[in-house]
């Protein structure tokens, strides 16, 4: 068993999963994907429901203290945060708490009562609101902006109360500040801060210690990487955008390969929500952008079949991810980097590790028929 195959079998052991023969048999299928991407800097992980197949740290954590890559290495997850945030919601729509379709001033009273009447949770959360994308605009005109610390409600008049770009339902468009209302709708209606819902609802019952909310700078929580971009004049330069914690549900969520892996799991295939708010959460609301409730859900090709996965990217800064599920066969697949890899290029690496975990094998004659 060479280092990398250690390094596997370390991280799972470390997390309480036993690895199948499977994984360590077939490592050096994944090490030969992985050096067809010599330039890539960051984690890698892949999984059976919890059972870890494969785990691997590249490059450097920190180029500023030296600090090499490790598995249990923090980053930033991008917009794989309104993934997590639509989670939180449907927790609160288990709980009795919140309806996808009920007008929002119903949850909100305080938002403008006009277009407060006629959006939805289900429209702030599948970008079909029409709500204007107002704080991406204000941020980039305003750079200073960034570090401002507001409350959660002035942020959404002064962010997220524009007049609507159409009528909520019949398009869709991108826009960061829906996450501000959905935001100020589950801290009103749960009585605590988001980011105690979250360390509630999915980090405690899942037991994942490398994941949570940031706000500001993430490089002061202990353990994360740090964002930089490669340079040719100098060898590197920091690239770090401030989150404020009112954009916590668009860009503050955090984690290591691993944690993410067993989040999918949790969630996408476990307990966490019930069967119909977990279809719900997956269920595809804009057919041409395949997205559904803060992620996408479509089908791929994967070994040669049509294969149904969910699964979402993120950057900010100089942090990328992609998060992928194959949802028949509970496969999960996990790529973090800190140093601004080409977004095309690590989309390739991680169909090409979902591609190696089906080689020559069928997940589904590998899993133990219940009672078994």
């Amino acid at each position: 068993m060479d280092r990398r195959q250690c390094l596997a079998l370390a991280g799972a052991v470390a997390l309480g999963r036993v690895v199948p023969a499977y994984a360590s048999d077939q490592g050096a299928r994944y090490d030969a994907v992985l050096a067809d991407y010599y330039d890539f800097n960051g984690t890698v992980a892949v999984s059976l429901g919890p059972e870890v197949w494969y785990t691997n740290a590249v490059g450097s954590a920190n180029p500023q203290t030296n600090t090499p890559m490790a598995l249990n290495t923090r980053f930033e997850t991008g917009s794989v945060s309104k993934w997590i945030a639509a989670m939180v919601v449907m927790k609160l729509v288990d709980m009795g708490k919140l309806a996808l379709d009920e007008p929002i001033t119903r949850y909100l009273p305080e938002y403008r009562a006009d277009t407060g009447a006629r959006l939805t949770l289900r429209h702030l959360m599948s970008h079909t609101s029409g709500v204007p994308n107002e704080i991406l605009e204000s941020r980039k005109a305003h750079p200073e902006m960034r570090d401002q610390p507001l409350e959660q409600m002035e942020a959404v008049r002064r962010y997220a109360s524009g007049e609507l770009r159409f009528k909520p339902g019949s398009e869709w468009d991108y826009s960061h500040s829906n996450w501000l209302i959905v935001k100020a709708i589950v801290e009103h209606v749960s009585g605590q801060a988001y980011r105690e819902c979250v360390s509630a609802w999915l980090l405690a019952p899942l037991q994942l210690h490398n994941s949570g909310i940031f706000s500001g700078d993430s490089d002061k929580v202990a353990g994360m990487a740090l964002g930089y971009t490669p340079s040719a004049q100098t060898p590197w330069t920091r690239n770090v955008s401030p989150v404020p914690d009112y954009m916590a549900m668009a860009g503050g969520f955090y984690s290591s390969a691993t944690d993410m892996l067993f989040l999918m799991n949790g969630v996408l295939g476990g307990s966490i929500l019930t069967p119909a708010s977990r279809a719900t959460l997956l269920r595809v609301n804009r057919q041409e952008q395949h997205y559904a409730l803060g992620g996408r859900t479509q089908l791929s090709g994967i070994a040669g079949q049509p294969r149904e996965c969910a699964w979402e990217d993120g950057s900010n800064g100089g942090f990328r991810l992609v998060a992928r599920r194959v949802l028949a066969d509970d496969v999960n697949v996990v790529v973090f980097n800190n140093s601004s890899y080409d977004h095309r290029k690590l989309g390739l690496l991680a169909s090409a590790l979902t591609e190696a975990a089906y080689a020559g094998f069928n997940p589904m004659r590998y899993r133990k028929a219940p009672g078994a």
